[in-house]
């Protein structure tokens, strides 16, 4: 009897990526529940996840070259979710006592909302010069909701100090200024750099590796003051990304080239010029040059 060859089935993993959406969107309503239970730390660890798998999604997606137009309405939705409504009512819930409070949650979520409608129609803008997928216009939706739960962290890291809930960082005004601030960022039109655009030169490999581990570290030992370092950290930025767009258009002549080539461009720039802006403001003239 001749036996048959076994046939291997094969996996679909087109479904992967928009599995990954609905997880991050079952993180995120359960981190609504989590902090109306009152457990605000497993709420913020909720909130992270769906940030970790919002940042995963889109690039398994196109690995398994299993982009939808579905897929990208369900990963925006996801984002309201997730990015808008819930670090809004987890901040509320575990924050705000005071009608002040209702009210800058509102701004925050509804300023969510503007932001991702305003992505999604730039990515029908044929109009937009090339460095513009560079850039996010204004702070992203996730980076906004690391600084709506970094007011928890900050009232948690205090009461682990031993200060306790009475200061400036549980202050209604001072937390409604915060939440505002971020509301308004988000809707500017301040450029921001993309993450994927920041690249780590090959000499700096080891040292990057480095502080991964380190970041890991501080995740499970220290993981309020973690949260604040990397808020400081993408507000320092800000002023570079700036820069960096500006002189991406002064300069149209690299737009045809790679963003490899763009970053190296501006690179050469800075080293050819380290003074300039030091000298003018001194009104000093290089030595030999005409008075």
């Amino acid at each position: 009897m001749i036996e048959k060859p076994r046939v291997r089935r094969t996996v679909n993993l087109h479904l992967l990526p928009s599995a990954m959406t609905v997880l991050s969107i079952c993180a995120g309503l359960t981190s609504i529940k989590l902090a109306l239970d009152g457990e605000p730390i497993p709420a913020m660890a909720l909130i992270a996840i769906a940030a970790i798998l919002d940042a995963l999604d889109g690039r398994v997606a196109r690995i398994l070259d299993a982009q939808s137009r579905m897929g990208a309405e369900i990963d925006s939705l996801a984002d309201t979710v997730n990015f808008g409504v819930a670090p809004a009512l987890v901040v509320y819930v575990t924050l705000f006592n005071s009608p002040i409070g209702w009210m800058v949650v509102l701004l925050y979520a509804i300023c969510v909302v503007l932001r991702l409608a305003r992505y999604n129609a730039a990515l029908d803008d044929g109009t937009l010069p090339p460095y513009a997928k560079e850039f996010f216009v204004g702070m992203p939706a996730p980076a906004g909701a690391v600084s709506m739960i970094g007011t928890i962290a900050l009232k948690l890291e205090a009461k682990k100090l031993g200060f306790g809930d009475d200061g400036w960082w549980t202050n209604q005004w001072v937390l409604a200024a915060w939440i505002a601030g971020t509301s308004l960022l988000m809707v500017s039109a301040i450029p921001m750099k993309k993450v994927h655009t920041f690249a780590v030169p090959p000499n700096l490999a080891v040292l990057a590796l480095a502080v991964v581990a380190i970041v890991a570290a501080a995740a499970v030992w220290q993981p309020y003051l973690l949260i604040w370092v990397i808020i400081i950290s993408y507000v320092c930025h800000i002023p570079f990304a700036v820069r960096s767009k500006r002189w991406l258009a002064q300069h149209p002549e690299v737009w045809g080239e790679k963003p490899k080539q763009w970053r190296a461009a501006q690179r050469a720039t800075r080293r050819a010029q380290p003074h300039r802006r030091s000298m003018a403001r001194l009104g000093l003239r290089k030595p030999g040059g005409r008075p």
